[in-house]
């Protein structure tokens, strides 16, 4: 029987499995769809489907430099326990690698890994591992001189907090204080003008809300509302912010003396903006202990 693009579709979707996977239990079952899935649960794969509803919201960021280009990448993980896995970590690190080849997180899941694609690797590490795991997300920065630094590290270039700076000129060493400035703080932008005018508009309306209910004359409130708002850009902007290292001076203050133009940044967190399922671990036990 010919196995078609839309049998290895339709196999993909009821199990969970990578295409390659599936179409190899197709071709050994010679297109039967029910002795392909039961081909495949003997092989141990397509239990990976059951898990892809969990939440996976753990996991690791991992960041890779090559020739001018950085990149980090976020791989979750169900549990913290599986981001210690070696396993899991060397297919992280092996996905950062490929990442610096691509440019977007549809690329990189198509991406060849060792003769598979990344997608098909993560979803056999799945069936392996027993947890579900997504490659979630990637970006990138391009400059002169990028620098990472990784917070938490659980192992070499990766862990819970990733992050990567591109310069043009400096030292690598004033470039990691500014990674691990950017790992703190937390920047919302790298400086006004690429600030996203949404966040600029809602703080604005806010501030000028309170303004007003001071009551005071228009004129003072148009000052306020200046003068707050030149406090807010400085606080959520990285070179407005002031420098963990040296707090008398912006980041962009003492890039200046350090002779660096900070030209972009990645910060990236495990987690960050997954809604995560709360449990009660006291009230599992006591359904368990009760059967």
């Amino acid at each position: 029987m010919a196995i078609t693009a839309a049998l290895v579709k339709e196999l993909r979707e009821s199990t969970g499995v990578g295409m390659m996977d599936a179409k190899k239990a197709l071709v050994e079952t010679d297109g039967d769809m029910e002795a392909a899935v039961d081909w495949l649960r003997t092989k141990g794969l397509a239990k990976a489907a059951k898990k892809a509803g969990r939440t996976a919201a753990e996991g690791l960021v991992a960041v890779a430099v090559a020739d001018g280009k950085g990149v980090a990448v976020e791989v979750n993980s169900e549990t913290d326990f599986v981001a210690k896995n070696s396993e899991f970590q060397e297919m992280v690190s092996s996905i950062a690698s490929a990442a610096l080849t691509v440019s977007d997180v549809d690329a990189l899941n198509a991406a060849d890994l060792g003769g598979k694609s990344v997608a098909d690797t993560i979803t056999n590490k799945i069936a392996t591992i027993g947890e579900n795991m997504s490659l979630r997300r990637m970006a990138s920065v391009e400059g002169e001189t990028v620098v990472t630094y990784v917070h938490n590290a659980a192992a070499d270039g990766m862990g819970k907090i990733g992050v990567l700076v591109a310069m043009n000129g400096g030292s690598q060493d004033f470039g990691r204080q500014v990674a691990m400035h950017i790992a703190a703080a937390n920047p919302q932008a790298l400086n006004e003008a690429v600030l996203d005018p949404a966040i600029v508009e809602k703080e604005r309306s806010i501030l000028t809300e309170q303004a007003r209910e001071s009551g005071k004359p228009e004129n003072i409130i148009e000052n306020m509302i200046k003068g707050r708002m030149k406090k807010f850009l400085a606080e959520v902007t990285l070179l407005g912010q002031d420098f963990v290292i040296n707090p008398d001076l912006t980041v962009e203050a003492a890039a200046k003396e350090a002779g660096a133009v900070v030209t972009g940044y990645v910060r990236m967190e495990v987690g960050e903006g997954i809604e995560k399922e709360e449990s009660d671990f006291a009230a599992e036990v006591a359904a368990a202990v009760q059967g």
